[in-house]
């Protein structure tokens, strides 16, 4: 019997303190957090919101989700032209 495998879309979920609310240049490299890594962007999104609302309160907190399948295999999202 053999077992569909479903397709890995690693996501990477970051975040840290900004420099300035204009560009994504982080305060202090040392102090990024890297939140985890997930299997599809759906749970990647629960745990970069759940981050995003515990420092709602400082302007300069941001988190991001890093689409790491794209970076992997960057033909893998390219469709075909027909």
């Amino acid at each position: 019997m053999s077992e569909t495998v479903q397709p890995q879309l690693l996501h990477l979920v970051i975040g840290g303190e900004l420099l300035d609310l204009d560009h994504v240049t982080f305060k202090d490299l040392d102090k990024v957090e890297v939140v985890g890594l997930f299997p599809n962007y759906a749970t990647a999104y629960v745990a970069w919101k759940g981050k995003a609302q515990q420092t709602v309160d400082n302007a300069h907190m941001r988190y991001f989700i890093v689409h790491l399948h794209r970076l992997l295999d960057p033909g893998q999202d390219a469709k075909p032209s027909h």
